[in-house]
């Protein structure tokens, strides 16, 4: 368990921070800038949270209590440098389990004839915006993956986070129903 007595440090005044093995990396070398997304992105789905007040809106907040700590773990995993070591890694389940909520959630959605605007709700805002940062924590971690190891597991679950977030945003528009379609064109002038 971790334990913190001291917030700040004073190590990283240097533009420098430590991984879980002690090394010390610049702050933006690729593996802090990848957790550093990771972390965004888990704290927009916490605003995502605030949210979840009704009673329909309790199974998605539990679904986004799990991601939360999901997002530590795969933090925990991108700060780790593969050495052959014991570590927390994500894992093949965490995975499976997001696939079978996304499969129970898109049953009830109509398809999309069309792509969707982020908003309609506001709930369903702050999960479209917890869908681009979980995006961009993926471009950070393929980037990473160029040029050292990443758990393949870490890699499908920031991928299909992105997917378990856009459908979990039509879910709070009513099923789709208040979802905001796309209109090719619509203010170009052109007919």
């Amino acid at each position: 368990m971790v334990k913190l007595n001291k917030i700040y440090t004073r190590t990283g005044d240097s533009g420098e921070t430590s991984l879980v093995n002690g090394m010390r990396v610049s702050k933006h070398a690729r593996r802090p800038s990848a957790f550093g997304e990771v972390d965004e992105a888990n704290s927009v789905i916490g605003l995502a949270r605030l949210h979840c007040k009704t009673e329909p809106q309790k199974a998605a907040d539990a679904m986004l209590g799990r991601i939360q700590n999901d997002l530590f773990d795969l933090g925990a995993d991108l700060a780790t440098p593969d050495n052959g070591e014991p570590a927390l890694r994500m894992t093949s389940a965490q995975v499976e389990r997001l696939e079978a909520e996304i499969d129970a959630m898109n049953a009830d959605l109509e398809p999309l004839s069309s792509f969707i605007l982020p908003g309609g709700s506001e709930i369903s805002a702050w999960l479209h915006l917890a869908r681009t940062v979980a995006r961009r924590a993926e471009r950070e971690m393929t980037k990473l993956a160029t040029v050292e190891v990443v758990n393949d597991a870490a890699m499908r679950y920031i991928n299909r986070l992105s997917d378990h977030l856009f459908v979990l945003a039509r879910t709070q528009n009513e099923n789709g129903k208040s979802d905001v379609l796309w209109r090719p064109g619509q203010n170009s002038g052109q007919k």
